[in-house]
């Protein structure tokens, strides 16, 4: 196995040209364990931990860009208001250890359906920017996964960003594990309202071949919403809305049975915290109405 070190972003996008099926090193938090494991022998590792910029994070007017490899615990830490699904995703990643060295970029790449950063960044509508020696392209989140495990990137492109847009209303984060953190979630969800265009974004995490969003249940809840008046008075949902909208939710999954839990299990854990997120999330909204009402 060869280990190639480039010293910055060109060197890298090179080193990968020339030799595409090399695996990316950054938070090494995945590729690690599966090497340890004997899971993974790949012909050449790129380690990139020592691109400053893919460490760096830009915050503009509508979006964040936040490099490939900023560790969670600075997500965490510094753009909770920019991005709270995504911090709140932070939060259940591994340990304290882990989530100083791991990054999105490092997810992303990965691609499995259990990565915690996933149903944050499908909900809050994000775009992964690539990059090799042909250009730059941004890929949007929804057609980012391709399979299991696997994504849309050409054999010679690397993850240089992900470009979230801002938080323009309440966003949750919530999944199913045996215990806060270091767990791979049995299920997850991420659920993200935009006020500003009356629309609503979900995203499933561990319940199907890759993370999902559950559109159907997107679609019906923003209707309802609409129809009800409720972006406008700000009452509480009605009741059957919400059990609609969770059994939608649990429709969208196509689960497996595992070791961490059965296909049953998953689709009723989904529907459970489709409800919990949406009764967070509007209670925030209503709070937020409230407090511009009271001013």
């Amino acid at each position: 196995m060869d280990f190639l070190r480039p010293a910055s972003w060109p060197e890298a996008l090179a080193a990968k040209a020339e030799h595409p099926t090399a695996v990316p090193l950054a938070g090494g938090t995945d590729v690690m364990v599966e090497i340890n494991f004997d899971h993974r022998r790949p012909a050449h590792l790129l380690d990139l931990t020592r691109i400053d910029d893919l460490y760096a994070w830009e915050v503009g007017e509508t979006s964040v860009r936040l490099g490939a490899s900023v560790p969670y615990t600075r997500i965490m830490e510094s753009l909770r208001e920019e991005l709270p699904g995504l911090a709140l995703a932070a939060h259940t990643v591994a340990s304290p250890q882990i989530r100083n060295r791991g990054g999105v970029g490092g997810n992303l790449g990965t691609a499995s359906p259990a990565g915690d950063a996933h149903p944050a960044l499908l909900a809050a509508g994000a775009e992964v920017e690539a990059e090799s020696v042909r250009g730059t392209r941004l890929i949007p989140i929804d057609a980012f996964y391709t399979g299991v495990k696997r994504n849309a990137l050409a054999p010679d492109e690397l993850i240089r960003a992900v470009h979230v847009k801002k938080a323009d209303g309440p966003q949750q984060y919530s999944k199913v594990g045996t215990r806060n953190a270091m767990v791979i979630a049995v299920c997850a969800f991420g659920l993200a309202l935009h006020p500003a265009t009356r629309t609503v974004r979900t995203g499933i995490g561990s319940a199907a071949p890759t993370p999902v969003r559950a559109r159907v249940a997107e679609e019906f809840l923003g209707a309802a919403l609409d129809e009800g008046g409720f972006w406008d008075n700000g009452k509480v949902i009605t009741p059957s809305v919400v059990k609609e909208f969770a059994s939608l939710c649990a429709g969208a999954c196509n689960p497996i049975d595992d070791v961490r839990g059965t296909a049953g299990y998953r689709r009723h854990a989904v529907g459970v915290l489709a409800r919990r997120t949406l009764t967070w999330t509007w209670e925030s909204y209503r709070d937020t109405r409230r407090s511009e009402g009271a001013a």
